[in-house]
């Protein structure tokens, strides 16, 4: 024995699946954890390892999908504390995945963090039960908004839950976009709007995918022609791309459209958000990245979350995406344009708000690092903790 002392932090999480928002938020927790805890040593949970690998070379990175509960114990086992979230992980037949594990690092002896979690759709039995039972003996819940706070309330979670913001909030915007857009042959010297769309499935089961493919469509073409813009149209997950060109092929200005291929990380996408004029959207991450470049931004609330953090923002919070709804939202995109002076400076202050908020996250759980017993070190590696039962 050395007599040394190690943290050993592990994160879990929609990691490694190609998704920018959850990539957003690993990236902004990793690097909270590395200007509080320097010397930890940090384990990432991913579904794609090799991906997580590629992305984040500093860290260990353990692949859990498809591995038994004895696989993955050692794992967990040499956990000083296992950081479950953050992001929209806890949805109907989704949920009991993450808790199992999170279950087994509990029956280990390794105290649970839940780090501004996302909850909903979340009413089948199975996955409430697993919610109760794993954050009931959480050593702290964190949910990234009220939505989430009420799903969890429903699904019959007593004890306490603390709501700050999403972690993706905390990254910072740098100068590479205008270079990205060159890349894409994006023209320069015009007005430029983002727009961002998403495929249905199980986290939004209500979305009339030809309605919304046609409604968007009609948007792409009124700010074609209100604005003098070019639309560029940026994917949060590769599948988007396909419905980019489905909303473009409905559109009557097609040519003044562009889709966006590039295989970009989070803070690409960032950067390329802040070179837009104007940010309409569905995907929460692309809605949040616009929010931290201080551009104008209508949300297209397909789900809770979308319109929880459109609220919060103070941008206008349209329920669902529909087609009835299409001359409501043509007057708020124009009611957004005019306004775009005293939007964006309202935009700004309830930004440095909830970026306040998810600071408040990870001081947390930096704060719960100072009360956990860190792992003792032998041969340069922490020793596991005995085996529950």
């Amino acid at each position: 024995m050395t007599g040394a002392n190690n943290v050993t932090v592990g994160v879990l999480g929609s990691y490694g699946g190609r998704n920018v928002g959850d990539e957003a938020i690993l990236t902004a927790l990793l690097e909270r954890v590395r200007a509080g805890r320097p010397e930890a040593r940090i384990v990432v949970f991913s579904r794609t390892p090799g991906h997580t690998r590629a992305v984040h070379p500093d860290v260990e990175v353990v692949g859990w999908e498809g591995v038994c509960r004895e696989g993955i114990a050692g794992h967990l086992s040499r956990l000083s504390v296992l950081v479950l979230g953050g992001g929209g992980i806890l949805y109907d037949t989704e949920a009991r995945r993450y808790l199992r594990l999170a279950r087994t690092a509990q029956e280990l002896g390794v105290p649970v963090f839940a780090y501004a979690l996302g909850a909903g759709p979340l009413s089948d039995e199975t996955d409430c039960a697993w919610a109760r039972t794993v954050l009931s003996d959480a050593v702290e819940v964190t949910v990234r908004d009220e939505e989430s706070k009420l799903v969890l309330e429903e699904a019959g979670l007593t004890r306490s839950v603390t709501v700050t913001a999403d972690p993706a909030l905390l990254l910072e915007p740098g100068d590479r976009g205008r270079a990205l857009l060159r890349g894409e042959a994006v023209p320069r010297g015009v007005r430029l709007v983002g727009m961002s769309v998403r495929e249905p499935g199980r986290a939004a089961e209500h979305l009339d995918e030809e309605g919304y493919h046609q409604l968007l469509a009609g948007v792409g073409d009124f700010l074609v022609h209100r604005l003098d813009a070019h639309v560029v149209f940026i994917s949060m997950e590769r599948g988007d791309i396909r419905h980019a060109h489905a909303v473009v092929s409905r559109m009557a200005t097609a040519d003044r459209c562009t889709v966006l291929h590039g295989d970009y990380g989070p803070q690409q996408v960032l950067d390329i958000v802040t070179q837009l004029n104007l940010a309409v959207g569905m995907r929460l991450h692309f809605l949040i990245f616009a929010a931290l470049a201080g551009i104008p931004l209508l949300p297209l609330p397909y789900a809770g979350k979308v319109f929880d953090f459109a609220q919060r923002i103070g941008a206008p919070a349209l329920r669902g995406v529909i087609r009835e709804t299409t001359g409501l939202l043509l007057a708020e995109v124009d009611r957004l344009w005019d306004e775009r002076p005293a939007r964006t400076a309202d935009t700004t202050v309830r930004t440095a708000v909830l970026r306040s908020r998810a600071a408040e996250t990870a001081d947390r759980l930096l704060a719960c690092l100072e009360q956990v017993a860190p792992r003792p070190v032998q041969d340069g590696a922490p020793v596991p903790a005995p085996t529950a039962g």
